[in-house]
């Protein structure tokens, strides 16, 4: 639709241009607090696996860091940059990082230009949720050495994903009934075998490690949280 015919459309239905173009957030504002302390004494995580230099966070192993807080209703805003063959993931609504690959909600960070993720299912891409649903536009992460910005909003069951000014995913979690077949009918992996309805709206945040030997890097990370 060229910008004449949009305008067209938006006089018509009402909308505005700001209504139909998704745009990340000004995070400047009191309401958003840094996600971790840049000392990380806020986060969860054994020793040595994850640190901060020159503002960036990364991690050494493929083990997760969690916020200590638990979280409800809230906007996440961050940046990440991949390496090539980078394979991560955004982690919400965990309720057990102990054991948080079934109790937790993933949403996927991979450099789909690799060979190896390119050739993967599309639930395992970049903006997927993970195991799950796969990214409404597919490649829209940058390549290896960029840096992206993800906003993630989670409000009750309802989950939105931007990345790099695109909206490419939302989720209703109550459709996932099953722990084995996705509501389009698709295979779940049978290490997600929780029905994503049934998990809590609420829960700790965290990320992946350095997985499969590639690193992950994440700065400006901030969060808001909602009524």
């Amino acid at each position: 639709m060229n910008k004449v015919l949009l305008l067209a459309f938006c006089l018509l239905t009402g909308l505005t241009f700001a209504q139909t173009a998704p745009k990340h957030p000004d995070t400047s504002g009191s309401d958003w607090k840094p996600l971790f302390a840049s000392d990380l004494s806020d986060a969860g995580f054994p020793e040595g696996i994850w640190y901060v230099e020159d503002g960036v966070l990364t991690a050494t192993q493929d083990i997760p860091i969690w916020t200590k807080k638990t979280y409800r209703n809230f906007v996440l805003d961050l940046e990440f940059k991949n390496a090539p063959g980078t394979n991560s993931g955004v982690f919400v609504y965990c309720s057990d990082t102990a054991n948080f690959i079934p109790n937790s909600v993933e949403i996927q960070i991979a450099d789909d230009y690799s060979d190896q993720w390119a050739k993967a299912p599309a639930s395992w891409q970049c903006g997927a949720f993970f195991g799950h649903k796969p990214a409404i536009l597919p490649k829209t992460v940058k390549s290896a050495g960029e840096w992206n910005r993800y906003t993630i909003t989670c409000q009750g069951k309802h989950i939105t994903v931007l990345l790099n000014g695109q909206l490419v995913n939302q989720i209703d979690m109550s459709l996932w009934t099953s722990g084995k077949t996705n509501p389009d009918g698709s295979a779940i992996p049978n290490w997600l075998n929780k029905p994503w309805a049934s998990l809590p709206n609420e829960g700790h945040v965290g990320f992946q490690g350095k997985h499969a030997g590639a690193p992950i890097y994440f700065k400006n990370m901030k969060i808001k949280e909602l009524n």
